[in-house]
């Protein structure tokens, strides 16, 4: 999961905008965009969303076994959604506007007060929705198809929407730059709560706690959410490849299509996780240090930022623009910092360390 989200943004640090594709691509960056846009791009994030609710169900029924009554757990949930929103608005200001930790904070807050409680009657209305949401992919994928088909203009590549923070010069105009990118990138991000809904049904069904008796379910739901995020993804890919030529009107009805066919990769890629932990049968040591990450996925989080700001930035090392492809140094930084923090979890796990951000988030909550 956290090398998704580093692809997708180490990415964004080295073009300076989102996707973060090469927009002429030549080579194999017509490989990578051709995958980045087909597997991680609108697609990494919901898998955070849907562990997130999956999570917050484990933490409450954790704090109902330690004997917690019903308003203590509440208080619990409060007081951990709250100082996320914190640690979002510290970890943006400070790193990086694209954060997510404090969107999750108020999303959690949301579904403390008005989604935990309920009763699974009430939480199959989340099956309707995403059943709904199947309808408005294949709406929108038919509208781009279309309008791709009747593409007749010029033909027009992926533009990369800059992002003045990961542009500027030095590291106080950024700071001033991701003031005012940081809540509208927030307020975008609210609406996932319909992801996080899905978390939570998986986490009172019990689904990961015990894949095997549920591989019926998670092959299901890989095959359809997989193939609903591939097939609506690949059109937009093959564009960013430069193997597509389609006119403008055409490029952006593809790129909408791609964006809300995005958010099944998150229940596909869990699912997928799920039937591949179901088959492990020995605890090997990549398997370990990998679990280790996990465990400390909100360091290994803000880690990566760090890692961007260190590498990426104009005013800092600025690798990007010492070599001579943008995209060849994004997914080189991206696969090497996460190879760091996979050693570096594994190594903490080994002295019984929880993580810096896990244990200071854990020691303000409790």
């Amino acid at each position: 999961m956290l090398l998704l989200i580093g692809l997708a943004n180490s990415s964004n640090f080295a073009f300076a905008g989102q996707p973060g594709v090469e927009t002429t691509p030549q080579g194999f960056e017509r490989i990578i965009n051709f995958l980045k846009l087909t597997f991680v791009d609108a697609r990494a994030y919901p898998v955070f969303a849907v562990m997130f609710g999956y999570g917050l169900v484990q933490l409450a029924r954790r704090q109902k076994s330690s004997g917690a009554t019903p308003g203590a757990v509440r208080r619990v949930l409060m007081k951990r959604n709250a100082w996320l929103i914190a640690f979002g608005a510290v970890h943006a200001t400070l790193l990086y506007f694209g954060d997510f930790l404090g969107a999750y904070g108020i999303v959690g807050i949301i579904c403390t007060l008005l989604l935990l409680n309920r009763s699974d009657r009430f939480h199959r209305f989340i099956i309707g929705i995403w059943a709904l949401e199947i309808v408005y992919v294949v709406w929108v994928g038919i509208q781009a198809a279309i309008a791709a088909l009747a593409s007749s203009g010029p033909a027009h590549a992926i533009v990369n929407d800059p992002n003045p923070s990961l542009a500027a010069s030095s590291y106080g105009a950024s700071l001033l730059d991701r003031l005012h990118e940081y809540p509208l990138h927030t307020a975008s991000v609210i609406p996932f709560i319909m992801v996080v809904w899905l978390g939570i049904w998986a986490a009172r069904k019990q689904v990961l706690e015990n894949p095997a008796a549920h591989r019926t379910l998670l092959t299901r739901v890989a095959v359809v959410s997989m193939g609903i995020t591939i097939l609506g993804g690949l059109p937009y890919a093959l564009v960013g490849a430069g193997w597509l030529h389609v006119d403008e009107s055409a490029v952006a009805a593809l790129s909408m299509l791609s964006h809300v066919s995005g958010m099944f990769g998150g229940p596909g890629y869990i699912a997928l996780f799920g039937l591949l932990v179901s088959r492990i049968t020995k605890l090997s040591l990549p398997v370990r240090a990998i679990s280790a990450l996990g465990q400390r996925s909100m360091s290994g989080y803000l880690f990566q930022s760090i890692a961007w700001m260190a590498l990426l930035a104009p005013f800092t090392l600025d690798l990007a623009h010492q070599f001579g492809s943008t995209a060849y140094v994004a997914l080189a930084c991206a696969v090497s910092v996460w190879l760091v923090s996979v050693i570096g979890a594994y190594a903490m796990s080994r002295r019984s360390y929880r993580g810096p951000a896990e244990t200071l988030l854990r020691r303000l909550v409790y």
